[in-house]
């Protein structure tokens, strides 16, 4: 699943594909990029910091690249690894207070660690009710935020968040 979202990020970033393979690091997959100059580059971190500094966009790192960082861990050991529902609900409780007062992760700013994080939690969100977003609202503004940055969404469907409500004019 990394490999095809850091092929999703490059297109998102103008660049052209890299060569991916994966290899087994304990019970997971890490991704591996081959690159023209030096050695291999592995995990979804480290490329997708490499990414966005051959594409010239630093912006996305953040101007607060510690926390960015930190949300791409969070990213690889917490949700690439959500394995029930309830998983899902405490990560998505977590988050959803994380983002009571920002607007993206790690500020006002998209960073990759949204990006990233938008393709990891997307099969989790598609998944959910109507009324289960609305729960999480915070994660929801953000996600929709995200989904409709430009090139972000690509080949994901567009969720949807809110209900259209029809009123009747009794009285």
């Amino acid at each position: 699943m990394a490999v095809e979202e850091l092929t999703a990020l490059e297109k998102c970033l103008g660049l052209k594909a890299g060569k991916y393979s994966s290899r087994a690091q304990g019970s997971c997959q890490i991704p591996v990029l081959q690159t023209n100059k030096g050695p291999s580059l592995a995990g979804l971190a480290t490329i997708a910091s490499h990414l966005v500094t051959q594409a010239r966009k630093e912006e996305l790192l953040g101007k607060r690249r510690a926390v960015v960082q930190q949300w791409l861990e969070y990213r690889t050991t917490r949700i690439d690894r959500l394995t029930s529902k309830e998983d899902v609900r405490t990560a998505l409780k977590d988050l959803n207070s994380y983002l009571e007062d920002k607007v993206y992760m790690a500020g006002n700013a998209i960073t990759v660690a949204d990006i990233l994080t938008y393709y990891g939690l997307h099969p989790f969100i598609a998944d959910l009710s109507i009324q289960e977003k609305e729960t999480y609202i915070n994660v929801s503004r953000w996600f929709s935020h995200v989904q409709h940055y430009p090139g972000v969404r690509q080949h994901l469907p567009s969720l949807v968040f809110i209900k259209n409500r029809i009123y009747t004019n009794v009285h």
